[in-house]
């Protein structure tokens, strides 16, 4: 009987362990819009969706251990100055869908939103996390509250990388 109830006991605490997992759905779009653009670029690819997935990096984690890598922010390089004013600044907005709820309500949804200011010259990006007074700070704060809001940080290389492709594309679409 007292094995029933530690397997018993296992089962669940593995069950709640994996719950905030179940929390979260698939990010499922990635728009940059901006001045400097004709168009806004969608990301629509499944691979960098996975890549570059909203529920990633500081603010997240699973089982009491913060995640400190993903998203598009490289967060080992800590924060950075504000980049020069003359970058053009894009607002990049991810979508998502959340798995724990009825189907009836499983349309995708605005989940989080950053600003991008690409640097060519230094091939680098940097992202700004909204902070206190900033549009889309209650957003993001009711999604991730991330705790280092109201901060400038270096994009990761995947991120400008992936930004710079889009961009590229669009450009030889536009010239044609």
């Amino acid at each position: 009987m007292m094995r029933l109830g530690w397997l018993v006991t296992c089962g669940l605490v593995s069950c709640l362990a994996v719950v905030p997992l179940w929390a979260k759905g698939p990010t499922t779009r990635i728009v940059i819009a901006g001045p400097a653009l004709p168009a806004p670029l969608r990301i629509t690819d499944a691979a960098l969706l996975r890549q570059f997935s909203v529920w990633s990096g500081l603010g997240t984690g699973a089982n009491g251990v913060e995640s400190s890598e993903g998203f598009i922010i490289d967060w080992h390089s800590g924060t950075s100055a504000e980049p020069a004013l003359h970058l053009p600044r894009y607002e990049v907005s991810f979508y998502a869908k959340y798995a724990n709820r009825p189907l009836a309500s499983q349309d995708e949804h605005l989940a989080y939103v950053v600003r991008y200011a690409p640097d060519v010259a230094a091939g680098r990006g940097y992202v700004y996390l909204p902070g206190r007074g900033d549009d889309a700070f209650a957003l993001n704060a009711r999604t991730i509250f991330r705790g280092v809001e109201g901060r400038w940080f270096k994009a990761t290389d995947a991120w400008y990388q992936a930004a710079a492709t889009l961009r590229a594309r669009l450009d030889r679409s536009t010239n044609r």
